[in-house]
C-alpha cells in the first residue's frame, strides 16, 4: 500500500462536510454503505486504531497527535451514528488542541484540527455554527504556516466553509472569499482532482456554468495522471467520491 505521508484521503472531507449546507448543522445523510464501501470503512477503523495507539503512547508528540487526527477524521466518516461521529472527533480534537498549544507553527495540527471540528459539527442540530469560526481560524492559521499542506487543503477548506456557511450577519458565508480561496487551491495544486471538482460544484451553485466546463474538461485532462499518483488503499474512498461526483457534475452540465 503506497503512504500519502502528508496527505489523507479526507482532503475531500470539507466536500463531504459541507456539500449539503450548514441549515442544519452541515449534517450529511447516512448512506448504505455496499460491499466495496466495507473495505473502505475496515481500512479507516485499522489505520484508526493504529494511529491512536501511538498517539496513547506518546501524546505530547505533535506528529503523532495530527495524524491521530487525520486518521479520526477518516473514521468519522462511517461512524454507526452522531454519538461515535461526536465521541470520536471530540478525542481528536483535544489532541490536536494540545498540539497545537505545543506547536504553534504546525499546519498539519491546524489543518486537522478544523477538519475534526467539522466532524463534530454534523453532530449538532444547534450550536454548529459556533464551531465555524473556530474551524475557520484554525484554517487561516495552516493556511498562514502552509498553504501548499494536503495540495491547497486549507483554502479548499476555507472556501467550503465561506461557500456553505450562512452570510452576514449570521455567520461568516462569503461567496467572493469562496471563489477566492477555491481558485488558489486549484493555482497550488492543479492536478489534484478535488480542487477543481470543488471549484467546478461551486461555479454550478453560482450559475456558472461555462465556467464550471472549463474545469471539468481541465480535469478531464489531469484525471489520467492523478489516477496514478494517488494509487492503494488509502485513495480507494476519495476516488469513490470523485467519480460520483465528476458523474452528477457532467449531467447536470448536460441538462438545461
Amino acid at each position: 500500500m503506497k503512504s500519502r505521508q502528508a496527505q489523507s484521503r479526507l482532503v475531500a472531507g470539507p466536500a463531504r462536510l459541507f456539500r449539503v449546507g450548514f441549515a442544519l448543522a452541515a449534517a450529511v445523510a447516512t448512506t448504505a454503505l455496499g460491499a466495496g464501501d466495507d473495505i473502505i470503512r475496515a481500512h479507516a477503523e485499522a489505520v484508526f486504531t493504529q494511529a491512536r495507539a501511538a498517539w496513547t503512547a506518546a501524546p505530547d508528540d505533535v506528529t503523532n497527535a495530527w495524524k491521530f487526527a487525520r486518521a479520526a477524521f477518516d473514521h468519522a466518516e462511517y461512524a454507526p451514528d452522531d454519538r461515535r461521529r461526536a465521541a470520536i472527533a471530540e478525542e481528536a480534537i483535544r489532541a490536536c488542541r494540545a498540539a497545537v498549544v505545543r506547536d504553534p507553527r504546525s499546519a498539519p495540527a491546524h489543518y486537522y484540527l478544523g477538519l475534526d471540528l467539522g466532524q463534530l459539527a454534523r453532530t449538532k442540530a444547534l450550536g454548529a455554527l459556533k464551531l465555524v469560526r473556530e474551524m475557520e481560524r484554525h484554517w487561516l492559521a495552516a493556511k498562514e504556516i502552509d498553504e501548499t499542506f494536503d495540495s491547497g487543503g486549507p483554502d479548499r477548506g476555507l472556501g467550503l466553509l465561506y461557500l456553505e456557511a450562512p452570510g452576514w450577519p449570521a455567520s461568516i458565508g462569503s461567496h467572493a472569499k469562496a471563489r477566492t480561496h477555491l481558485e488558489h487551491a486549484v493555482k497550488l495544486a492543479p492536478g489534484f482532482p478535488e480542487n477543481r471538482l470543488c471549484l467546478a460544484e461551486a461555479l454550478m451553485k453560482w450559475k456558472k456554468r461555462d465556467e464550471a466546463a472549463a474545469q471539468l474538461k481541465a480535469l478531464d485532462a489531469s484525471w489520467s495522471d492523478a489516477k496514478a499518483r494517488f494509487t492503494g488503499d488509502d485513495w480507494a474512498s476519495s476516488w469513490s467520491d470523485w467519480e460520483k461526483r465528476l458523474a452528477a457534475l457532467k449531467t447536470k452540465l448536460k441538462t438545461k
